[in-house]
């Protein structure tokens, strides 16, 4: 069981929203773990859970209509300071949850079964988890089925936000295509809307890159000889 302390929560936070995934819309890659989940296990309700702040977020909800509840009342808060599968048989025997409002209201919790979902990083975002409102007992095979599916889940975390940074990146690309009106004298460049502007300004503009300057052999040689001189004969040409 890991301790939790402020700076692996801090951290544990920022890897989460690293992922962009808090109150995004419904996604059936995720659907479908939690179907698959609630079949192989047996129970009517499964879900894949986020832990913020102060709430428990579901970004996938088989069985239950709530889309969080508060972390204080998360069996899932508990699942993400271990690594392997979190079990409760029966909610009203575990001095942790027999006062719930989770347990003691709808949704009446008396089994629970989740999987954290870890980063390679090793950070517990949350998990996937089964629950039903009868006691219950989850088998090694079930155990290690639904720690596969968290791994998949991770897997799917990964892949989203891969597509998500590239297709910032892409669009943040601008293409520089067609004519482009440079002048021979000073070489600024006329934009689309007619405006005559510095080469660098335009660049900064059209583009994300850092401007450096510095003289290239042939103006060195033109405007500085004695420095191209001097140069060159350290460099032995």
């Amino acid at each position: 069981m890991k301790n939790r302390s402020e700076e692996s929560e801090r951290e544990r936070m920022q890897a989460l929203q690293s992922y962009d995934i808090l109150d995004s819309a419904p996604e059936r890659a995720f659907d479908d773990f939690t179907e698959i989940a609630s079949y192989i296990c047996q129970t009517p309700v499964a879900l894949i859970t986020f832990v913020d702040k102060d709430r428990q977020w579901f970004k996938s909800q088989n069985g239950l209509r709530v889309n969080q509840t508060p972390r204080e009342q998360a069996f899932c808060d508990h699942t993400i300071l271990g690594d392997r599968v979190m079990v409760v048989e029966d909610a009203r025997c575990d001095s942790r949850f027999y006062t719930n409002p989770l347990v003691t209201h709808d949704p009446h919790i008396r089994f629970y079964a989740g999987a954290p979902l870890i980063t390679h990083e090793g950070f517990a975002l949350g998990s996937l988890c089964v629950i039903d409102s009868k006691p219950g007992t989850l088998d090694p095979k079930n155990e290690r089925v639904l720690e596969a599916l968290a791994r998949q889940v991770v897997a799917q975390l990964e892949l989203r936000r891969t597509s998500r940074l590239l297709a910032e990146s892409l669009g943040r690309v601008k293409v520089l295509q067609g004519l482009l009106p440079i002048c021979p004298h000073c070489k600024s460049i006329r934009n689309d809307q007619g405006y005559w502007t510095r080469l660098e300004s335009y660049l900064l503009t059209m583009s994300e890159a850092n401007l450096t300057h510095c003289i290239c052999d042939d103006c060195m040689a033109h405007h500085y000889p004695e420095v191209y001189a001097e140069l060159h004969i350290q460099e032995g040409v």
